[in-house]
């Protein structure tokens, strides 16, 4: 080329990374602080509606009692469903330990902290029992999960009305209902809410600052890498829907505290609400992400407007419709995000926290 010939426009399509996003969008990128938000939002909006019976110290303690149980169920789902899985059955298992439970104590008699002992031994025992049926179906027999689970939904039932005849039992410990079903450890703080909150820090630990952590979201993001790099997938997954169970067969026993019978027809939608509660939480149901807090959060989302509608005089089966719609805009969002991720696209909607690629014309 000669001087003061004009330059060859050339067009080519170069790959950049978007420019790295400010302080403020990324808080509100932050997965946990939209979790917080819509339930700041939710319980603003109920109080605005009913500002003298909603946020009362009384109303209060009744939201985070009816949430305790679902707290310790939820613990084991996000772990399983961080892995990839589900579990069906913790609703069945939660009656079925109850009902073992209460026949142990009635058998074993007294109605002191020693027969509350026996008692929540034999409900973990049986609730481990199950955890481990279905891990080892999943694991060793590799039958999909929520075939399994499904299964042991119904088998666990059907054991638990064998059991009682079909009958509520009613036999709970006097100490079992006044100090731990509705006692409270200072002033008006519930003791199911502590033991709730220290099940869950166990969680929080476990997930987040011990290998079985790190090898739960391995599995759940790549089990084939994960064997491949030396992780025993299997051994694992046992373990997991063994925590599981044993967190259901504990709920057992907190659970008939609470209500003063096993609830045998009165958990049929347990499995929904929990793992409703570990998505809206932030764990994906593709597994490989999530955490034990964003679960706590999202588990009073359902019970926040449950209490509302009733105070509100909505039938509070409008709950379910609910959670419902948001559970399938929680898995679609999630499943956009991956979908940018996987092909470098920017996602579509702007507060998810993976910012994804851009294709840029430049000339010369």
């Amino acid at each position: 080329m000669t001087a003061g010939e004009s330059t060859v426009t050339v067009a080519e399509t170069v790959t950049v990374e978007e420019a790295p996003p400010g302080r403020w969008q990324r808080i509100v990128r932050l997965q946990a602080l939209q979790i917080v938000l819509l339930l700041a939002v939710t319980v603003a909006i109920f109080t605005v509606l009913r500002p003298g019976t909603f946020l009362t110290p009384f109303n209060v303690r009744g939201i985070v009692q009816n949430t305790s149980i679902y707290a310790v169920l939820g613990v084991g789902m996000t772990f399983v469903i961080i892995t990839g899985g589900i579990d069906l059955s913790i609703g069945s298992v939660l009656v079925f330990s109850g009902v073992v439970a209460d026949k142990v104590m009635v058998a074993y008699g007294g109605n002191g902290w020693g027969t509350v002992l026996v008692g929540t031994v034999a409900a973990c025992a049986s609730g481990l029992a199950w955890g481990l049926l279905n891990g080892g179906l999943v694991a060793k027999a590799k039958v999909p999960p929520l075939i399994v689970t499904l299964g042991s939904l119904s088998a666990a039932l059907g054991f638990a009305q064998i059991l009682t005849g079909g009958l509520d039992l009613r036999d709970a410990p006097k100490t079992l209902v006044d100090k731990v079903g509705f006692g409270n450890i200072v002033g008006q703080v519930p003791t199911l809410a502590v033991i709730a909150a220290i099940i869950v820090a166990g969680g929080v630990v476990l997930l987040h600052r011990t290998r079985f952590g790190l090898h739960t979201y391995a599995i759940g993001s790549n089990a084939e890498a994960g064997r491949r790099v030396g992780l025993k997938v299997d051994r694992h997954l046992m373990k997991v829907y063994a925590l599981t169970g044993l967190l259901a067969g504990f709920g057992g026993i907190l659970n008939l505290g609470f209500f003063q019978s096993t609830t045998i027809g009165g958990q049929s939608n347990t499995a929904l609400n929990v793992i409703a509660g570990v998505a809206i939480g932030g764990t994906s149901l593709f597994g490989g992400v999530g955490s034990v807090f964003g679960t706590v959060i999202g588990l009073f989302i359902p019970i926040v407007l449950q209490n509302g509608f009733i105070q509100i005089s909505v039938q509070p089966f409008w709950q379910q419709v609910v959670v419902g719609a948001v559970l399938v805009a929680v898995v679609y969002i999630d499943q956009a995000r991956r979908t940018a991720a996987v092909g470098g696209r920017k996602p579509r909607f702007a507060f998810l926290p993976r910012p994804g690629r851009k294709t840029q014309q430049e000339t010369t």
